[in-house]
């Protein structure tokens, strides 16, 4: 049985809809988003489907967690504490701010962020939390909020994964009115059945300080590449823009108001985006509906944890085996075809060889001296415990039957 793949056409929404919208873009002339149009309406209607004041486009998700970080606003050597298990985008950014990542261990049932071991990490350099909710599951974002208020940090959400992700807690209130120079989302047909703010359930990326978007090749939507950032703070979206645009600041010409790099969205990455947002609550519902199928059907197997549905967005599909044996597993899953991998990264991020290479020429500044300490809960997840099996929101009840039966035979029996 073949499954399909975010790689190829049969695993991916893309369709009529994308087509019109890029020849609409390269019809108009017009590529280039600073003096077009489908960037800002596209941030317009992402800030309405979160119930956020800002929303930012940018190139990449790596480039959303840049702007965060200059959100956050670290001294050169102030520490950022985030996951080892994780994407190195969510890292990169830190370092490119002359900032230094402390790694905390994580919750072995999810993989998420330990807030107890966020907690016993903060100290007089600490300048941010940067929380990911991994594989589309909600991390303990409040516990978070809680101590990044204690302490005086920012929070940053890392939503890559984890578009439409619900939130534990009651529902958000009335959006709050779209910002001074963007146009209301309603203004643009692509808004159409997008689900609005109002009593809706608690997103991934609006408790933090700033939330980070992706719609990269492999996310829920994509136009190959491109991010998003999320903030209802105008300070803090006001030096995201302009980094993300060189400095520039446009109402004094061409004078440029700070240092800044290019992460413009290219208007054809918009309009693509603007006919993917507008799928997305259909995307996520599928994903749910056949991993509530799978969390099912393997109810009553041994030796597997099963993920915690709430909430939870199916980028990926994880199970944990307590006992271990992961990588066995995962290849008996993947010699019967099915697309299961164990542990995700190589090697969880505190233990990659990237930490004893030189940061910029021959420097090793920041990280003189830097040693990332242990996190012996998620060497273990990525080592011995964790599998995951990649999820399609054009999976069939034959695939999860397919999933449930191989998981099932390939099992030690008790």
């Amino acid at each position: 049985m073949k499954f399909p793949s975010m790689a190829e056409a049969a695993g991916r929404t893309l369709g009529d809809e994308e087509v019109a919208a890029a020849e609409r873009v390269i019809r108009s002339g017009m590529l280039n988003s600073v003096w077009g149009t489908e960037a800002r309406l596209l941030e317009a209607e992402i800030a309405r489907m979160y119930g956020v004041r800002h929303a930012i486009s940018c190139s990449s998700g790596t480039a959303a967690l840049h702007l965060s970080v200059v959100a956050a606003a670290p001294d050169p050597g102030d520490e950022i504490i985030t996951t080892p298990i994780t994407d190195f985008g969510t890292v990169a950014p830190i370092l490119a701010q002359n900032a230094v990542p402390v790694f905390a261990d994580v919750d072995p049932a999810d993989g998420n962020l330990d807030p107890a071991a966020v907690a016993s990490l903060i100290g007089p350099r600490t300048r941010a939390i940067m929380a990911v909710h991994l594989f589309g599951a909600p991390a303990r974002i409040d516990e978070l909020r809680a101590l990044a208020d204690a302490h005086g940090l920012a929070l940053i959400e890392d939503c890559a994964q984890a578009w439409l992700t619900e939130l534990p807690g009651p529902p958000a209130p009335d959006g709050p009115p779209a910002p001074d120079g963007l146009p209301a989302a309603d203004s643009s047909p692509a808004a159409d059945g997008l689900p609005a703010a109002d009593g809706a359930p608690r997103l991934a990326g609006t408790v933090g300080d700033v939330g980070c978007l992706s719609l990269q090749q492999w996310k829920h939507i994509t136009c190959g590449d491109g991010g998003a950032v999320l903030t209802d703070d105008d300070e803090r979206a006001r030096r995201m823009r302009l980094f993300a645009d060189k400095g520039w600041d446009r109402v004094a010409g061409r004078s440029h108001a700070s240092f800044g790099l290019n992460y413009r969205m290219t208007e054809l990455q918009a309009a693509v985006a603007r006919a993917q947002l507008a799928k997305l609550p259909g995307v996520v519902g599928a994903r749910r509906r056949t991993a509530a199928l799978l969390l099912d059907a393997l109810k009553d197997v041994p030796g597997v944890r099963l993920p915690r549905p709430d909430g939870h967005a199916w980028w990926l599909f994880p199970l944990v085996l307590p006992g271990g044996g992961a990588p066995e597993l995962a290849a008996d899953l993947a010699a019967a075809g099915i697309p299961a991998r164990a542990g995700y990264l190589a090697e969880p991020l505190n233990r990659a060889p990237v930490w004893a290479a030189p940061v910029y020429g021959s420097s090793r500044y920041p990280l003189e001296g830097y040693r990332p300490a242990a996190c012996p809960e998620a060497e273990r997840l990525v080592a011995e415990t964790l599998l995951i099996i990649d999820w399609n929101e054009r999976y069939t009840t034959e695939h999860v039957e397919a999933v449930a039966r191989e998981i099932a035979r390939s099992l030690p029996r008790p």
